[in-house]
């Protein structure tokens, strides 16, 4: 417990200190903006390649950490689609709130748990959440563009904008690049290496920050049924399913444990800017990044030292 403390602590702190800046109006909404857009379509798909390219994912337990992430991940979509319905009638969930819950309930923080994962783990713990992010990041943004294409957008996009959609979005096309590079063993220059390296190094401390500027605390004071349904299933449901089918699939060690961290990691901060464009209800998006990014900080520590 105390050392998975003492690695979130500093993740944490960079969640204050962007919390904090923001707060303070060292930097203007014009300007955090700009450097989302960096961040997002620069930074992290330069840690993402360069991640996936570069790791041993024949040493790792591909099938069953990338198994048990895949299959949590479809078994809490299909209980929220279950779940969509008495939502409605009984909550009066909306369908663009839906797609907010659903959104907070499946996606993950790929920042915190890239530094949680790499300060714990080390390499291995690196090569690891590579695994995940091959396994975790194209499947959730094809499901999220999907339900957010059925419950919340004006007109259903056709197959040509879907597609079109998908191939705009950093994050499968930086999965798609970095798997590319690994499986041919495309040789590259030194000084390719050395450049995607310095602007991945960049991405965690920046996406940390740009996560711990969309912090609104005012939304701490009249928490919704809608948002607690998201949290129960992110922060407790999510981790303890993955985890189980990771022991089913054989995964031992540091392969539950990292199963463990990218399940319990609280939602995406990029699924505000999924909702914004889509016609999701990102006011409460942003009410559940902001309430589980603080959970997180009790809950993670609990799920790591309980479940790995």
């Amino acid at each position: 417990m105390q050392a998975v403390l003492q690695s979130l602590i500093p993740v944490f702190l960079l969640l204050a200190t962007g919390w904090a800046t923001r707060t303070a109006r060292v930097i203007d909404e014009g300007q955090w903006r700009g450097f989302e857009r960096v961040t997002y379509y620069i930074l992290f798909p330069a840690l993402v390649a360069e991640t996936l390219a570069r790791a041993d994912l024949a040493s790792a337990p591909l099938f069953g950490v990338g198994g048990a992430l895949v299959l949590a991940i479809l078994a809490v979509s299909a209980l929220l689609l279950v779940l969509r319905k008495p939502m409605e009638d009984r909550l009066g969930v909306s369908g663009p709130s839906f797609t907010s819950v659903f959104q907070g309930a499946t996606r993950w923080n790929t920042f915190v748990a890239l530094a949680l994962a790499g300060a714990l783990y080390g390499n291995i713990g690196a090569t690891l959440c590579a695994v995940a992010i091959a396994a975790m990041i194209p499947l959730l943004n094809v499901i999220s563009v999907l339900v957010l294409s059925r419950y919340a957008a004006p007109a259903r996009l056709s197959a040509s904008e879907f597609a079109l959609t998908l191939a705009r979005n950093p994050f499968i096309w930086s999965c798609a690049l970095g798997l590319a590079l690994n499986l041919t063993g495309l040789p590259l220059p030194r000084a390719v290496w050395s450049w995607a390296e310095i602007l991945g190094r960049a991405s965690l401390p920046a996406g940390l920050l740009v996560v711990g500027s969309g912090l609104d605390l005012s939304r701490l004071r009249r928490p919704s049924a809608a948002l607690t349904v998201s949290m129960a299933l992110k922060l407790v449901v999510m981790p303890l399913v993955a985890a189980s089918l990771a022991r089913l699939l054989g995964v031992t060690g540091a392969g539950v444990a990292v199963t463990v961290i990218c399940t319990a990691v609280p939602t995406a901060s990029a699924s505000y800017v999924l909702a914004r464009q889509m016609g999701g209800d990102a006011p409460l998006m942003a009410e559940i990044i902001t309430v589980q990014t603080l959970a997180a900080m009790a809950t993670m520590p609990l799920a790591i030292a309980l479940l790995a």
